[in-house]
Formats: C-alpha cells, structure tokens, sequence
C-alpha cells in the first residue's frame, strides 16, 4: 500500500502547535501527558504527519490556552498557496523563514527576551539597532 502524502492544512495546525507549545515553553512530553498520548503522536501532529481530530485540537487548544481558530490562522487559502500578506510581507515566500526563525531556539529566546522589556522607548531603540547592524534601510517604524 502506498504511503499516503502529507496533507497541506494538517501540516499548518502542526506546525502552529508547534509554535504555540514553543513560545510557552512546554515540551512534547508535557503535551502529550496533558492530552494522554505520547510524544511521539504530538511529534506526529507537529509534523503533520498524523492528523489532528476535531475533539483532540479542542483538547490542544485548551491546554495551549489559544482558541481553536489560532491553528488555522495564516493558513494558505487553497491548502498550499500563501495568502495575500499587508503591506511589508509581500513576498510568496517569506511566512516559512519567519515561522521557521520563530520555532528556533534563538528565534524564541530573543522573543522571550524582547517581549520582558516593558519600556515601549526602549524596545524601539533596540530593534533600530537590529536593524542597523542587520543593515536593513526600513522605515525605523515599519512593523513595530
């Protein structure tokens, strides 16, 4: 029997798990002990090799403290295409490098980090900086 192929849409909720898990800081093992399965099923998930049903995403959603909405956000319109982004996020391409920067552990550590600075001033000033050394020529107040 042929092995069936990944599923675009299951792909996305997997990975906005993924992400979601990451940014809380919880592990796979501890997901999956919320939810009662292993971890290797929510790799499987994450993955979007196993597909999530509707009660198990309620569960996830719950544990994750999201709505269920929040794994469909930024889904592609036709499965596998990039929606139209805002001014800014124009290109086709550019939703994977982001998702993929902010599933790293340095993508996440300097989220975490970015997000305790409370002063708004403060956190301008360092992503002007970014944006200095990274040689970008936005707009200083483009996206912030």
């Amino acid at each position: 029997m042929p092995k069936r192929s990944m599923n675009p849409i299951d792909a996305h909720v997997g990975a906005r798990v993924r992400l979601r898990r990451m940014l809380i800081g919880m592990s796979q093992e501890k997901l999956g002990e919320l939810l009662g399965v292993t971890f290797q099923q929510i790799q499987k998930y994450e993955k979007g090799a196993n597909r999530i049903g509707a009660s198990r995403l309620y569960e996830v959603s719950r544990v994750l403290d999201v709505p269920v909405q929040y794994f469909f956000d930024d889904m592609p319109a036709d499965g596998d295409r990039p929606v139209a982004r805002p001014h800014g996020f124009s290109e086709g391409d550019s939703e994977p490098f982001v998702m993929d920067f902010v599933s790293s552990s340095e993508g996440l550590a300097l989220n975490r980090a970015y997000t305790r600075i409370k002063e708004g001033k403060l956190r301008r000033g360092i992503l002007d900086l970014v944006r200095v050394i990274a040689g970008s020529d936005e707009d200083a107040d483009q996206g912030a």
